[in-house]
């Protein structure tokens, strides 16, 4: 394989927001192209448009932006083979239709929607459920190959609406190698005639997509595998136009948690977790979560979603986009469907968070802040608490103790730790804390432990007191730390106050 040949594309359709499943195609195309010094296109099929919905396609370039996986070529971006929406080219799709019809390789089709599911209707009472329009059934319908030229044309001539239908051959094998499923084999008798061209002027998605792929050089499709039953027609189409095909990979489905069925883009409300990369408001004004919104870096999104489906073959599970580059190949990616994991997901996002300096997470937690504060003092405050945080926003909601003073106090603790005896001993320590002359953590850890041999006590007897009363929690980073970094006076002050609190929701 020629690497300066490779270009791959990502093909979505403006119908709604991006679902994860599409990002991870997306991520597996531009990885592929990256590792082979390619060129990765973004192009919008929207030949459906029924089913547009407005601001669809901004809201995927936007998601794949945040992503950090942008094409190089695509709308808005530029390159040599534009346009890079479907409705843009709606005018080179028709010529290339003629000429299926033209080489007895497609027909014209009159047949109203009417008339087709009236066929289908009779079709069922006669038990045949499933009725196509195929090589079988073409023969006793309105089409170009039923009726006379003259009357063809005139039809024609006339407007009569009217589509282009493929022309499959009868009990004949298409053959092709899939790079992800090897060898696929379908018989003929098993396909209909697809729709190539509509009433309405404008391709399928079968046509445009053939098309498009052929005029912009794509050398590898990698897509879903909900295509894998469309591949066929593809395969026909192109051996029709007697082009070179490009490879095909074909990648698992996303499954939900419990591995029962494709992941929808409404379980994330059901299940409780995001299906979006950034959050999606309906015409309806409904709104689908994003992880974005939600909090989750970039990053961890997208090795989260490289390894549904593919793995480099090691244990090595946190990896950067460039390393991912490095190691994705094709035939690292399963053919079964890979089930979704929220806890998986939360638990990169935990890796990248505790991975990120003091001072970044410093800077990300001061734009959560409405007030000015001093970064060197929030470095600190990360450091102490994002081996307890999943999100940036929970250093300060499990943290708020080291902003404020508690005014509650965890009420399992005081139940369980809070004994006659503990407003005395709290005193006494409350005493020895305010004779430490550099109140700083090694010097307040060695008086506790000379506090500890001296009232003969265990850890466990002294310092969840002293915890209960500083933070208002059962548990948290060292102590030591926390009343280092509050200071001496204000350690005494939320002893003082958290005594009386205390003793007073014990009364």
């Amino acid at each position: 394989m020629s690497e300066t040949n490779v270009r791959v594309r990502f093909a979505p359709s403006p119908t709604g927001p991006l679902h994860i499943g599409g990002v991870r195609t997306a991520l597996y195309n531009y990885l592929f192209a990256k590792k082979h010094n390619g060129t990765f296109i973004i192009r919008i099929e929207d030949t459906d448009q029924t089913r547009f919905v407005p601001g669809a396609q901004d809201y995927i370039l936007d998601a794949l932006d945040w992503c950090g996986i942008m094409p190089t070529e695509g709308p808005s971006i530029g390159g040599d083979h534009g346009p890079y929406v479907q409705s843009e080219r709606r005018e080179k799709y028709r010529p290339y239709a003629e000429k299926l019809v033209a080489e007895d390789n497609a027909y014209y089709a009159f047949d109203t929607s009417e008339e087709l599911d009236q066929m289908r209707s009779q079709a069922k009472e006669m038990g045949m459920p499933n009725w196509q329009y195929n090589s079988v059934t073409r023969g006793s319908m309105k089409n170009s190959l039923t009726l006379p030229a003259d009357e063809v044309s005139k039809r024609i001539e006339a407007g009569e609406p009217y589509v282009i239908r493929m022309k499959m051959p009868r009990n004949t094998d298409i053959r092709f190698e899939d790079e992800i499923r090897g060898w696929v084999v379908v018989n003929t008798n098993n396909l209909d005639d697809k729709v190539l061209f509509k009433s309405d002027g404008m391709p399928t998605y079968h046509l445009a997509n053939i098309v498009d792929d052929h005029t912009m050089e794509i050398s590898h499709v990698i897509r879903g595998e909900e295509w894998l039953p469309s591949a066929p027609l593809h395969v026909m189409l192109y051996d029709a136009f007697g082009w070179d095909r490009p490879k095909f990979a074909h990648l698992p489905l996303l499954l939900k948690p419990d591995g029962n069925g494709k992941l929808s883009k409404r379980d994330g409300d059901r299940l409780g977790f995001p299906v979006f990369p950034t959050n999606w408001t309906t015409t309806d004004g409904d709104l689908f979560a994003g992880y974005r919104e939600q909090g989750y870096f970039s990053e961890a999104f997208i090795n989260m979603l490289a390894f549904l489906g593919w793995n480099p073959g090691t244990n090595q599970e946190i990896f950067s986009l460039d390393e991912l580059v490095s190691a994705f190949t094709l035939d690292r990616v399963a053919k079964a469907g890979a089930k979704f994991d929220p806890d998986k997901t939360r638990w990169y996002q935990q890796q990248y968070l505790r991975n990120k300096s003091n001072g970044e997470l410093a800077g990300l937690l001061s734009q959560k802040l409405n007030c000015d504060y001093d970064l060197s003092r929030l470095s600190t405050i990360c450091g102490m608490m994002k081996e307890r945080a999943t999100f940036v926003e929970d250093i300060l909601t499990e943290g708020a103790f080291l902003f404020d003073s508690p005014t509650d106090y965890d009420e399992k603790s005081v139940r369980k730790k809070w004994k006659e005896n503990s407003a005395d001993l709290m005193s006494e320590w409350k005493t020895e804390l305010s004779n430490i002359e550099t109140f700083d953590a090694a010097s307040i850890e060695a008086s506790f432990k000379s506090f500890l041999e001296k009232k003969e006590l265990g850890i466990g007897a002294v310092l969840p007191l002293f915890r209960l009363l500083v933070t208002g929690k059962g548990m948290g980073p060292s102590m030591f730390e926390i009343a280092e970094f509050l200071g001496k006076e204000e350690c005494l002050n939320r002893m003082e106050t958290g005594m009386v609190s205390v003793q007073t929701a014990n009364a």
